[in-house]
C-alpha cells in the first residue's frame, strides 16, 4: 500500500444514527431544514439549457497512476502502447439522478496524449454492476465540441458535451470506449481499486450489445466522473479517504462499500435523496505524502474543492500515515502534529468555498500486520489524533466511527464481527455499520452560518 507516485501535475490547479452515539455537532453543523416545497421551472425555450440550474457529481473516482500489476493486460499492454485498437468497458454505480450527463476522462498521470476515437453511455443488461452487456436500445453516442472523438492532453482531463440521457438515481450506467491508435505510453490513468468488473476486446464494439469474448479485469480506466444537470436543491457529499473508503473486503460488482451503504439511506429519504456521494478514496493513500496516489492534502483541490455541487466534505483519513511512520516516539510525535495541522488545513480551504467538513475518527488496527507495533505506539498516536478530532471544534461535526466498531472488550482492535480478517479493513457488514453512523441530518439541504468560511 505504500509505493509512492509522482507529484499531482497541474491538473491540481485544476458516511438513522448509530446503536451508540457516534456524532458529535460542533459550531456551523447545525442550521434550518430546507422546506419540501418544490417549484417546477418553466420550460426551456428555444436553444436554451434544459430544465435545471447546475452541475453536481453523481460518480467520481480518485484518478491514480497506474502501477505495473494494475495494467490492461496482454496484449493490450505492449511496446509502449496501451489499448490500441481496443474497446473498454465500464459499468459505475451513481447517487443522483439527472435527463442529462456529462463524463471526465482523465489523463492525470498519463506519459502521452490519450486519443479516445468513440465513446457511449448505456444501461447495463439487467442493471447489474460488472457486466459486459447492454440493454437493447440503450446505447446512446457521447461527443466531444461536437464530435465523436477527442484527446486529452498530458496531465489534463476532458469533459463531454452535455447528453440528453434519462439516469435513474441508484443506477448502474455503462460507458464503452473505443481507442484506435491507444494511448502511446505505459504510464496511464486508472483508478485500480474498482471492486468492479470491465472488459476489454480487441477492435471497434462501441455499439456491441455484448461484447463476448472480452477480457475482465477488475480496475477502471481513464473515466473519472459522471455528472448530472440539476435542480438547484442536487448536492454533492464527497468523501476524502483511503481503502476502508475505497472498499477493501467489500464484494466486487455488489457495491456494498460503506459510500454506497450511505448513498442508498440518503435516497430512502426525501429530504436527503438530492445529496450524491462522491467517493474521492484510495487504497494505501495518505493525508500527508504520496503513497497510491497523490497525498490527501495535495489532492484537495482536485478531488474536492473543484467538484462541481459539493457542499459538504467527509475526512476519514489517517491511518496510513500513522501506520507507516516509524513507531518511535519522535516519529509517532510528529506524525500525530502533522495531521492534526493537515486537517485544519483542509477544514480551512474547505470553509472557503462554503463547503461544511465532518471529522470521521481513525478506526482501530489492532492486531495489523505491519501497523501495530508491540510497543503500542501507533495505537498512542491514534487516540492522540482522534481525541483531537472529537475535542477541538474545528470540524462542523464529528463522526465516531472508532466508537461505532471498536471492540468493547478491547478498543484497540474492530469488533470480530465487523473484521475482514486483517484485523484494519471491514467485511461487508462492518461497510453497513459505518454508514449507519452518519446522521441524516447532516446532508440537509441547509443554509450556511453568518460568518461561515472566516477560518
Amino acid at each position: 500500500m505504500r509505493k509512492n507516485t509522482r507529484r499531482l501535475s497541474l491538473l491540481t490547479a485544476a458516511a438513522l444514527a448509530a446503536v451508540v452515539p457516534v456524532v458529535m455537532l460542533v459550531s456551523g453543523a447545525q442550521g434550518a431544514e430546507r422546506s419540501e416545497a418544490r417549484t417546477e421551472p418553466a420550460e426551456a425555450g428555444p436553444g436554451a439549457p434544459p430544465a435545471g440550474t447546475h452541475w453536481v457529481g453523481t460518480w467520481t473516482a480518485m484518478p491514480q497512476l497506474t502501477e505495473p500489476g494494475n495494467m490492461p493486460p496482454a496484449p493490450y499492454t505492449q511496446d509502449g502502447t496501451v489499448l490500441a485498437d481496443s474497446t473498454l468497458r465500464q459499468t459505475v454505480h451513481v447517487s443522483v439522478g439527472g435527463s442529462h450527463l456529462r463524463l471526465r476522462f482523465s489523463n492525470a498521470f498519463g506519459g502521452a496524449p490519450l486519443p479516445i476515437t468513440r465513446v457511449s453511455v448505456a444501461m447495463p443488461v439487467d442493471g447489474r454492476a460488472g457486466v459486459s452487456a447492454i440493454r437493447p436500445g440503450t446505447s446512446r453516442p457521447v461527443t466531444f465540441h461536437g464530435r465523436a472523438s477527442t484527446t486529452v492532453p498530458t496531465g489534463a482531463h476532458v469533459v463531454s458535451d452535455p447528453l440528453d440521457f434519462t439516469l435513474p438515481a441508484g443506477s448502474n450506467l455503462t460507458v464503452t470506449a473505443y481507442l484506435a491508435t491507444g494511448q502511446q505510453s505505459t504510464d496511464i490513468t486508472s483508478h485500480p481499486g474498482s471492486r468492479t468488473t470491465s472488459y476489454l476486446l480487441r477492435g471497434d464494439h462501441v455499439e456491441a450489445t455484448d461484447l463476448a469474448g472480452a477480457t475482465p479485469v477488475d480496475h477502471w480506466y481513464f473515466l473519472n466522473a459522471v455528472e448530472v444537470w440539476s435542480p438547484a436543491r442536487t448536492r454533492a457529499t464527497a468523501v476524502l479517504g483511503d481503502s476502508l473508503t475505497d472498499g477493501r473486503g467489500s464484494t466486487t460488482n455488489h457495491n456494498d462499500r460503506w459510500t454506497d451503504r450511505l448513498m442508498t439511506r440518503l435516497r430512502t429519504d426525501r429530504r436527503t435523496a438530492d445529496t450524491a456521494v462522491l467517493n474521492q478514496a484510495a487504497g494505501g493513500n495518505r493525508v500527508l505524502h504520496d503513497g497510491l496516489g497523490p497525498g490527501g492534502l495535495s489532492r484537495l483541490d482536485r478531488d474536492v474543492l473543484v467538484q462541481p455541487g459539493v457542499t459538504s466534505l467527509v475526512v476519514f483519513e489517517g491511518v496510513n500515515d500513522i501506520g507507516t511512520a516509524p513507531a518511535t516516539p519522535d516519529a509517532q510525535r510528529d506524525v500525530a502534529d502533522q495531521l492534526i495541522a493537515a486537517y485544519d488545513q483542509i477544514v480551512m480551504r474547505a470553509h472557503a468555498r462554503g463547503i461544511r467538513v465532518y471529522g470521521a475518527t481513525i478506526t482501530p488496527f489492532g492486531g495489523n500486520t505491519p501497523y501495530d507495533d508491540a510497543a503500542g505506539r501507533r495505537e498512542a498516536t491514534r487516540q492522540r489524533v482522534n481525541d483531537w478530532i472529537r475535542t477541538s471544534g474545528r470540524f462542523d461535526a464529528v463522526v465516531d466511527l472508532d466508537r461505532a466498531v471498536r471492540d468493547t472488550d478491547d478498543p484497540r482492535r474492530l469488533r470480530p464481527d465487523l473484521d475482514v480478517g486483517d484485523h484494519l479493513h471491514f467485511n461487508p457488514e462492518g461497510y453497513r455499520v459505518l454508514a449507519e453512523a452518519f446522521p441524516l441530518r447532516l446532508f440537509l439541504n441547509r443554509p450556511l452560518p453568518p460568518g461561515f468560511g472566516y477560518n
